[in-house]
Parts: structure tokens; sequence; C-alpha cells
């Protein structure tokens, strides 16, 4: 199984605030730990809403596009890891050791597989997932 974990902005990550290079040292040190064990697949942090932009999708016509910064920092994603796993309970025992201390917040999502989706994938959408995963 597969699952993302998602780290919540705060005002700092926002504001563009970089981390300090015992933060880095730190969660590099837990990253590569992940690595090592076979189960990471992407880590990433994100640049501050302010860089960014949402797109609204109604109706059919041209999506609405606005640019950030945007207001609710407890709504936005400062960063993720894309990790395998055989359960939540495994995800959440190895982020209990993330390097995290100032009150920072995740969310730990399952990532959808084909085989989720039962019949309603079709054998020609479950070829391309087999081929774009290759």
């Amino acid at each position: 199984m597969r699952f993302m974990v998602i780290v919540r902005a705060n005002k700092e990550s926002e504001a563009g605030v970089l981390p300090s290079a015992e933060i880095l040292a730190a969660m590099n040190e837990f990253n590569e730990g992940l690595a090592r064990d076979g189960v990471l697949l992407a880590a990433e942090g994100l640049q501050a809403s302010a860089k960014g932009a949402r797109m609204k999708f109604a109706g059919g016509g041209k999506p609405v596009v606005t640019d950030g910064p945007f207001a609710e920092t407890k709504e936005l994603i400062a960063g993720f890891w894309l990790v395998q796993a055989k359960s939540k309970e495994e995800v959440t025992e190895r982020y209990g050791r993330c390097p995290f201390t100032s009150g920072e917040e995740i969310e730990i999502r399952q990532v959808f597989e084909a085989d989720d989706f039962g019949d309603a994938l079709t054998p020609q959408a479950r070829e391309f997932e087999a081929r774009r995963r290759a």
C-alpha cells in the first residue's frame, strides 16, 4: 500500500521562512532512514502559496484561476512524503519518530490503487496505469 503523508502549512512556511540548518539535518536523517528501509517513494517541500495558484472547475467552461497567497494556512500543504507500508499503523508508528517539535501537523492518507476501483476501471485504464507505474 502507498500512503501520502501531508505536512500542513503554518504562518512561517507561508511567509517563506526556511527551516534552520539543524532542522534540515534532522529531517535529512529521518528521510535517509526511510530510504534505507526501502519505503520512501518521494519527499518534497512546497513553496509558499504566494507562488502558487488555484483552479476552480465548474460548468464545463474554462476554469477560474486564482493566484496565491491564500488566507487559510490550516488548509494549505507545506510538503509531503509518498511512502510504501503494510498498514496505516506502520506509517503512524514510523512518523511518530519524525523530527518535528514546534506544533507541526501531518495528515496520513492512503493512495488509491487500481484494484480499489473494481470493475469501474476498464481493462484499458488498468493497462495504462500499469505502464505508467513501470
